[in-house]
């Protein structure tokens, strides 16, 4: 054992198997521990804490009624699963969650069966569990189980309701958790919120309807045909005494609840009430986020993901920002806001996360001008491209991993009709410890294949701002400006605004021997990279500065070419497709064949969680792997 607490329950709990040997007047003490573990735990190796805290007794509830992993449990993200971790047969390696090598930041199929699938996006969880009721139906098991536990922000992406359309019109069995925290990361917004928060159902209705079909399938009068005449019927009916309508039954999706998330045994109770009902249904619970932590109670945002704090006083642990760069976040935030404040033509948008992006800036000094759309990407591209349409200027603050859901949008809402939006990508590159799902490598290659763009990397803060100033001038169409998560360059980052020639790149030291060209932030690395190169080895490096990977920068390109007979690229994205590939085409396109190019990047492979130094290291990103490259190449 790596924890420093011995357990009463949790040191006997190996699998869910083992909890379902305890009685169930012992499950909210196996709860209590669970939150005292998380907490405990999270104290020092941070990760996402209020999400899991409010779902603690839903997991006990879910592994004690179903006989898991025969029977599939399917999250939503997965911010809420560190009880499920615990709970099977992982609490021994709970301490290394989110590390290298580790236990993975989400569910995962390869680290354990009790994980039926990968969940670092959204709004996943219906769809993939539908797919997986209809094939239990399929193949004759009439006793698996299938859960979906979705979350009240995940709800307002599209694919969850593309999910639930499916699901009403497909025969399965599937049980839909609804777990309404009125939370994503920020405070759930929207429609979908508000009936939420408004909706109420008869327990002894459903107590009624549950009997009365029963008693109907007996007497052979339930055919599945009446059945959905009965449902419609009934759903009309409900609707006209409640005068209420239920989105749910209105889908042919029955719907239980809402029910207290934090009752245990009200929970088991009611989930082995419906769980072998035939036909979709729904399940809306009422947890809280943090549940049982006060200051998360108190301030959920903070307390999504809080890294290091005093988990007696609850006093989050920072280190002192006096005299070291600003993020990356909160300079993109400030500037925007300073634009606004000149151009009353630009409006912010974002899908959830105007605190991550710092999109919250602006939304405290001009809200009216700040639209935070809920887990919907797509519909954040699309909605941008509408009021661009009508002559306004949206900053769409998308972060890379995410943008890959609205690509769709991207081409055929804003750039076959050449729309000034301009789409930030925020957490661009390598981001650390949420892995493969979260990287945001892949943006370089998916969009400087689409016409009409132009796409940037700024290498710094300064740069950024430059690039914002730029973006949102009169004609300049669609704009794309990748930056990545964590802190800048630059203590003295409010430079003056300076609008930069689109697709000129810039050199940043002469040279003749060898052309380093790189692209966004990992210049930084790469210029200590040449400094060391050089000091060792009697060679002339010259660094450029891509700056734009679409359109490209031709005439520096060309003078590299006809001056160097190697050059080494590099970015901090997919090589397949990337800028290096870019620069390749370039110079088979324009007949410079004859020079060597050697491109650093990221292999075809999904890159696990870790730090972000640990990452680049391991990626050879990292300044000491770029030198070595160099002193090879350079040969």
């Amino acid at each position: 054992m790596e924890h420093n607490t011995s357990y009463k329950f949790l040191d006997r709990i190996d699998s869910p198997e083992d909890l379902r040997k305890l009685p169930m007047e012992d499950l909210p003490e196996v709860c209590r521990e669970l939150r005292e573990m998380i907490i405990d735990e999270l104290s020092r190796n941070p990760g996402h804490f209020g999400s899991s805290l409010g779902a603690i007794e839903l997991t006990v509830a879910l592994h004690y009624t179903f006989s898991t992993p025969y029977d599939r449990i399917v999250w939503d993200v997965g911010h809420q699963a560190y009880a499920h971790k615990i709970l099977t047969g992982r609490r021994d390696k709970f301490c290394t969650n989110r590390k290298l090598n580790g236990l993975a930041p989400f569910p995962t199929p390869s680290e354990s069966q009790y994980d039926t699938f990968t969940c670092g996006h959204a709004s996943n969880s219906i769809s993939a569990a539908l797919g997986m009721a209809v094939s239990a139906n399929l193949k004759k098991e009439a006793g698996r189980h299938i859960v979906a536990v979705i979350g009240d922000g995940s709800m307002s992406g599209g694919l969850a309701f593309e999910g639930l359309n499916n699901a009403s019109a497909t025969p399965n069995n599937l049980l839909i958790i609804l777990n309404d925290n009125n939370m994503a990361i920020d405070r759930s917004v929207g429609g979908m919120k508000q009936y939420l928060l408004n909706l109420h159902t008869s327990e002894g209705y459903n107590r009624f309807r549950n009997a009365m079909s029963k008693q109907m399938a007996k007497w052979g009068l339930l055919t599945d045909e009446r059945k959905n005449a009965i449902i419609r019927f009934n759903n009309s009916l409900k609707s006209l005494l409640m005068q209420q309508q239920n989105i749910f039954e209105g889908m042919n999706i029955r719907y239980f609840g809402p029910i207290d998330g934090h009752d245990t045994t009200s929970l088991i109770k009611v989930l082995n009430e419906i769980k072998d009902m035939n036909g979709p249904k729904l399940l809306h619970i009422h947890t809280v986020k943090g549940k049982g932590y006060k200051p998360a109670e108190e301030c959920a945002t903070e307390w999504h993901a809080p890294g290091k704090f005093d988990k007696t006083t609850g006093e989050r642990i920072k280190q002192s920002t006096e005299g070291i760069p600003p993020l990356f976040q909160e300079v993109f935030g400030n500037t925007l806001l300073e634009l606004a404040k000149s151009n009353d033509k630009i409006v912010g948008v974002t899908p959830a996360m105007p605190t991550g992006c710092s999109m919250n800036i602006m939304m405290k000094e001009i809200p009216e001008r700040v639209f935070d759309v809920g887990i919907a990407e797509g519909h954040a591209v699309t909605f941008s491209a509408g009021m661009a349409k009508e002559g306004l200027i949206p900053f769409c603050n998308i972060y890379s991993t995410f943008m890959q859901r609205a690509y769709d949008n991207v081409i055929h809402d804003v750039a076959i009709q050449k729309l000034n939006v301009i789409m930030c990508l925020d957490r661009a590159g390598l981001v650390g410890e949420d892995g493969a799902t979260h990287h945001g490598i892949f943006d370089i290659a998916y969009m400087r294949i689409i016409p009409n763009l132009t796409i940037a990397a700024p290498m710094d803060e300064h740069e950024l701002r430059k690039l914002m100033f730029t973006a949102q001038k009169p004609d300049m169409g669609p704009f794309v400006i990748r930056y990545p998560r964590g802190r800048g360059f630059i203590t003295d980052w409010k430079c003056q605004f300076e609008e930069i020639p689109i697709g000129k790149g810039r050199i940043l030291k002469e040279g003749n021997d060898l052309a380093v060209i790189t692209l966004g932030p990992v210049g930084h690395r790469a210029r200590k990279a040449i400094e060391k190169a050089e000091q060792e080895k009697n060679i002339s490096i010259a660094h450029y500065d891509l700056r734009f990977v679409k359109p490209l920068d031709t005439e520096m390109l060309n003078g590299i070419a006809k001056k160097f007979k190697k050059i080494i690229t590099i970015e901090d994205g997919i090589l397949a497709g990337g800028a290096g590939s870019a620069i390749i085409e370039f110079m088979s396109d324009n007949g410079f064949d004859d020079v060597k190019i050697k491109r650093i990047g990221i292999n075809d492979r999904f890159v696990q969680h870790g730090t972000v130094d640990e990452l680049y290291k391991i990626c050879g990103l990292d300044e000491y792997s770029i030198y070595e490259t160099i002193m090879l190449f350079s040969k």
